[in-house]
C-alpha cells in the first residue's frame, strides 16, 4: 500500500510535492518496522535530503523526517549514530518550536532512549526528569 501511494503521489504531484515526501517518509517507516533495513534508511535519508532543500533543514517536517532516520540508525544497531542526529533535532525543535512545545519534548524522550541504549543511564533519566 505503501508503495502505491508513493507511485499515485509521483505520478500526479511532483517529487518535491510535500504529499510525495510524505509517502516517501511513510513508506520508509514501514520498512523501518521490518529491523531497520538498508531500504528504510534509503527512503528516511531521500525524505529528509529532499525536505532540506525545499522547505530547509528547520522546518517541523524536516525535523520529523530525521528524527525518523535517526529511529532507523537505532533500529540497525548504530547507537551513536542515532544520538547524533537525535540531538541535533532536540536542539533545532528546541530553537525553533521552544522548549515546552510536544514535538522538542518527543525529540527529548527520543534522545534519552537511544541514550539508555548505550549504557548512558544516568544522562537518560536526567534526560527524561527534564522532558517530564
Amino acid at each position: 500500500m505503501g508503495l502505491s501511494a508513493l507511485e499515485a503521489n509521483k505520478a500526479t504531484l511532483e517529487l518535491e510535492h510535500p504529499d510525495t515526501l510524505n509517502s516517501i517518509n511513510s513508506l520508509g517507516l514501514v520498512l523501518c518496522s521490518r529491523a531497520g533495513t538498508k531500504e528504510a534508511e534509503t527512503m528516511h535519508r531521500r525524505a529528509l535530503e529532499t525536505k532540506k532543500r525545499v522547505i530547509g533543514s528547520e522546518n517541523p517536517d524536516t525535523l520529523t523526517s530525521m528524527a525518523n532516520l535517526a529511529s532507523t540508525y537505532r533500529n540497525q544497531g548504530r547507537w551513536k549514530e542515532a544520538e547524533e542526529l537525535e540531538v541535533q533535532v532536540m536542539e533545532m525543535s528546541t530553537r525553533v518550536l521552544g522548549s515546552e512545545h510536544s514535538d522538542t519534548l518527543t525529540s527529548m524522550n527520543n534522545l534519552a532512549f537511544k541514550l539508555k541504549g548505550q549504557g548512558h543511564k544516568d544522562k537518560a533519566i536526567s534526560l527524561m526528569e527534564k522532558c517530564f
